[in-house]
């Protein structure tokens, strides 16, 4: 071996590095925050048009027939993007829509929710700065970055607001957002949701809409909840994950790889506790791809949790994964799957396999 060839057999020379999150450490301003609430790259192009029911599911496509509906509602509320008010105080003012101002969508991980919500921001007549779309976890980072009374007067204004994977398991911050909510929807913003499951609950993996109507108290009243039944997509007729592959060649896939990261996913783990999750995101701007080595079952549950938000933001991004060590079903301990947090891992889990399906081209199949 040339004393400028790795133990990899790459020669660092010949190709270029690869990139490092673990060297990254992105400072986000709070006006970012509210300029990329809008649905990730991921969803950039689904409509209604293109999500495609489970015929097996008629609540699937009843609940595309609804939504359209209620986004073509939306069409009178907010026109002209501020408060309702009378012109020079003569005739009545514009009325808010009558019925449900929000839906729910009630259903288990890998239906196609997020799929259906960024449909519906995509679907109502409202330009983009008159529309948010973020997770729960963006908009309480957006409560933190702008102060409560600040982000109620930046979204009062909005036609739309649609909440991916509201986190009913933080009792305290589900209160500070329904208070939130109470807000925007005395201002005229109608409101969309999905939620995660609370801790306790059973069976399939889903938070049922009763509950998640009690949790956001009063707000009850403005949610008409929309169920949808369906396995999880990612495993509708698809291969299984394939398994991990070595470090040599995740290491040479790196360095082929234009724009492509290369870490040690405990080095990685280590990074995410010095990077708040809301620079997650900022964190894999311009990557094209994420190389792991060393794969191994995460130490515990405040390192887990960090990790299901870095899964979001790379599933979000279309960011395949490559990686060596252990497989993705193994990251969580038995604990931690049965645990009130269960949900958010097992859909760590799922999309994290389906970028090892994407990233699985990256690596070159051997000579025959």
């Amino acid at each position: 071996m040339s004393s400028s060839t790795t133990a990899s057999g790459i020669d660092p020379i010949a190709e270029a590095a690869p990139l490092s999150l673990c060297a990254r450490e992105p400072h986000v301003p709070a006006d970012r925050l509210v300029a990329e609430m809008v649905p990730p790259p991921r969803f950039d192009s689904v409509r209604f048009a293109t999500y495609i029911p489970d015929p097996n599911q008629p609540s699937q496509t009843e609940a595309v027939g609804v939504l359209e509906t209620f986004a073509a509602g939306l069409g009178g509320a907010h026109a002209l993007g501020g408060p309702k008010r009378k012109l020079f105080g003569f005739g009545k003012a514009p009325k808010t829509p009558a019925g449900p101002r929000g839906v729910y969508l009630d259903g288990g991980y890998g239906v196609g929710k997020t799929h259906l919500l960024a449909s519906l921001w995509h679907a109502t007549p409202a330009e983009p700065a008159l529309k948010a779309f973020g997770t729960f976890v963006e908009l309480t980072n957006l409560v933190g970055a702008l102060g409560f009374q600040k982000t109620v007067q930046t979204l009062s204004g909005h036609r739309l607001l649609c909440i991916d994977e509201f986190e009913l398991d933080d009792p305290g911050d589900t209160v500070l957002v329904s208070t939130l909510l109470g807000k925007l929807v005395d201002a005229g913003v109608a409101l969309a949701a999905t939620s995660n499951t609370l801790p306790g609950k059973l069976g399939e993996g889903r938070f049922a809409s009763t509950d998640f109507l009690r949790e956001i108290q009063g707000l009850s009243a403005h949610f008409r909840p929309l169920r949808i039944d369906g396995e999880d997509y990612r495993h509708r007729g698809l291969p299984e994950a394939p398994a991990p592959f070595s470090e040599e060649q995740v290491t040479k896939a790196a360095y082929a790889t234009e724009g492509a990261s290369l870490d040690d996913f405990p080095h990685l783990l280590e990074h995410l506790a010095r990077v708040h999750p809301s620079r997650y995101g900022a964190l894999t701007d311009g990557i094209g791809a994420v190389c792991l080595t060393d794969v191994q079952p995460v130490p515990d549950q405040s390192t887990a949790l960090r990790l299901v938000v870095l899964a979001d933001r790379l599933y979000d991004r279309e960011v395949p994964v490559l990686a060596s060590g252990e497989p993705f079903d193994q990251l969580f301990s038995d604990e931690m799957l049965n645990g009130g947090y269960r949900k958010k891992y097992f859909r760590a889990i799922s999309r994290l396999t389906a970028l090892a399906r994407d990233a699985k081209g990256l690596v070159e199949e051997p000579k025959s």
